[in-house]
């Protein structure tokens, strides 16, 4: 769209009028503009509703209606760092999916997204709408921003965005009204849903407790602890023992006598069994004297990510790993425990070699806010390389993972891998926020500009019956998936909830069930959930771009 400066006598007017035209006719200018607009209307609430982000590609279609046009670059940009990001995000968590949680899950998110894009084709055929258009609406219908990347890139179609910007509004609505009022139509209770979480909880993860242990036991007296091989027998961990009046970290090599004094630590059924094996709990301090010490600290040094505690041989230096916390959750040590980047160890040992332990780990908390642009733009150039390869499928047609599913499904891949050699896989949690939500904000932008021309056309002509598609795509798999995973599963009501909202990748709609509970049963699921839900959603936008 071209500006022409106003003719006015008064020249510093014209001049000011001149410069502000000059930069509306400017790509980059474009963009941050519509940036700026769509996140304060996002910021907007009404009755605890808003868009979010959401509300950038509203404005981009609007801008886009007006003549605005964003430049493509900056849309391919976007959305090679917005789903690079999200890969090395959801990585891990995808991969845990199965290992975790069974096929329960996989069975819910599969089973809404395939009903939805079943409902979806059946709109196409029933309705004749143009498949590029009906998968903006089966993206829009199901919220999920990801899927729209790869039904863009796979369409090919500005037309695309217009349905997505039709039936998000309604998605977003829908997904909210569903979670509130589904719990009631079944007359279940959420304060009992609490109550049977937390008992579940405790059952599965049992807190980590600490206990004061005499050793009484003459069959372990004058035995090393692994000679005894006490955490394997027992699930508890021997953090300190005193012995002579001395107080220590113990290790692989220290050997028992009876009357010793030992601290230790781990679930309420491991420490009962180590009062069977060892003897009976006393009350008195085991505090260290001066020559030892406990200290968290941090693994931040690339050279240790994904070692075991037995390779670390901690031992040597008089060291011992009594608690590892992850993503705030206390876990007890195994020598076959590997560690994370980011992971925090409680460990007890000689205050002369503390210093060796502490530069073995890293323990730099500067480290955990830095952000290496090596693995990034290796991981997305590789990303592209593995989505150009096309792969004979029968003979019918070439299938390929293409731009978005090529560098997703490399970064799904190295994340879990966590290392190759001098490269980490890994991003801050700040830095890849700040780049997913950049990639995101300038695809919708430049997605939005680019449909917003024919937006007006296609409400025109379709737009009550484009809404009440939207509606049936976003409630009629919810409804069914619900009631499936209630009945055949039994899942808790707060749990089901959250993972139905994960299946969706809606925000909003956890949030709405998070205000009914003070558990972390929604989050939880919708966690557990969300990756796969990304990778569904992109895999099924591409299958239904074949029709």
């Amino acid at each position: 769209m071209q500006f022409d400066p106003i003719e006015t006598e008064q020249l510093p007017l014209r001049f000011n009028l001149t410069i502000m035209f000059t930069f509306l006719n400017e790509g980059y200018f474009a963009l941050f503009l519509i940036i700026a607009l769509g996140l304060m209307l996002g910021n907007v609430k009404y009755k605890g509703f808003s868009l979010d982000s959401s509300a950038v590609i509203f404005v981009a279609l609007l801008m886009g209606h007006w003549g605005f046009v964003i430049p493509e670059v900056f849309q391919k940009l976007g959305l090679l760092l917005f789903i690079f990001t999200i890969g090395i995000q959801a990585g891990p968590g995808f991969f845990e999916v199965f290992k975790q949680y069974g096929h329960r899950l996989f069975v819910i998110a599969f089973s809404l997204i395939a009903s939805a894009a079943m409902l979806t084709l059946a709109a196409m055929h029933y309705f004749d709408l143009p498949a590029d258009l009906a998968i903006g609406i089966f993206n829009g219908a199901l919220t999920s921003t990801p899927g729209l990347a790869a039904a863009f890139e796979a369409t090919g179609s500005a037309v695309t965005a217009v349905g997505y910007g039709v039936a998000y509004p309604v998605g977003v609505i829908g997904v909210i009204l569903f979670v509130s009022f589904f719990p009631g139509l079944l007359r279940v209770k959420i304060s009992q849903e609490e109550k049977h979480y937390r008992d579940q909880l405790l059952e599965d993860h049992p807190g980590i407790i600490n206990k004061i242990i005499r050793v009484k036991n003459q069959n372990i007296a004058g035995k090393s602890i692994k000679e005894l091989d006490l955490r394997s027998m027992t699930g508890a961990v021997v953090s300190r023992v005193k012995q002579a009046g001395i107080t220590f970290a113990p290790n692989a090599k220290t050997v028992l006598q009876l009357g010793d004094i030992l601290k230790v630590v781990g679930s309420e059924e491991a420490i009962s069994r180590m009062e069977l094996l060892v003897g009976e709990p006393v009350n008195e301090d085991l505090s260290f004297d001066d020559r030892f010490e406990v200290n968290w600290m941090l693994v931040t040094n690339k050279a240790v990510v994904n070692k075991s505690i037995r390779e670390l041989n901690l031992t040597a230096m008089n060291a011992t790993i009594t608690r590892i916390r992850r993503s705030g959750i206390d876990l007890t040590p195994h020598p076959h425990s590997r560690l994370r980047f980011g992971d925090k160890l409680l460990i007890s040992g000689s205050s002369q070699e503390m210093v060796q332990v502490q530069k073995l780990l890293g323990n730099d908390d500067r480290r955990l806010s830095e952000t290496n642009f090596l693995p990034i733009a290796l991981g997305i150039v590789i990303g592209i390389a593995v989505g150009a390869v096309s792969v004979p499928f029968f003979g019918l047609f070439d299938f390929s993972l293409g731009l978005t599913g090529g560098v997703l499904a490399v970064a799904l891949v190295l994340s879990n891998i966590g290392k190759t050699g001098p490269v980490l896989w890994s991003m801050s949690g700040s830095g890849n926020q700040l780049l997913r939500r950049l990639g995101l904000l300038m695809f919708m932008s430049a997605v939005g500009t680019s449909a917003g021309s024919e937006m007006a056309e296609v409400l025109t002509q379709n737009g009550l019956s484009l809404i009440a598609i939207g509606a049936a795509i976003t409630i009629l798999p919810l409804i069914l998936t619900a009631l499936f995973a209630h009945w055949f599963f039994k899942m808790n009501m707060l749990s089901l909830l959250g993972a139905l909202t994960g299946a969706m990748t809606s925000t909003p709609g956890l949030a709405a069930i998070d205000s009914k509970t003070e558990t972390d049963a929604p989050s939880v699921a919708y966690a557990a959930v969300y990756p796969l839900a990304l990778v569904l959603m992109i895999l099924f936008s591409q299958l239904l771009a074949l029709f």
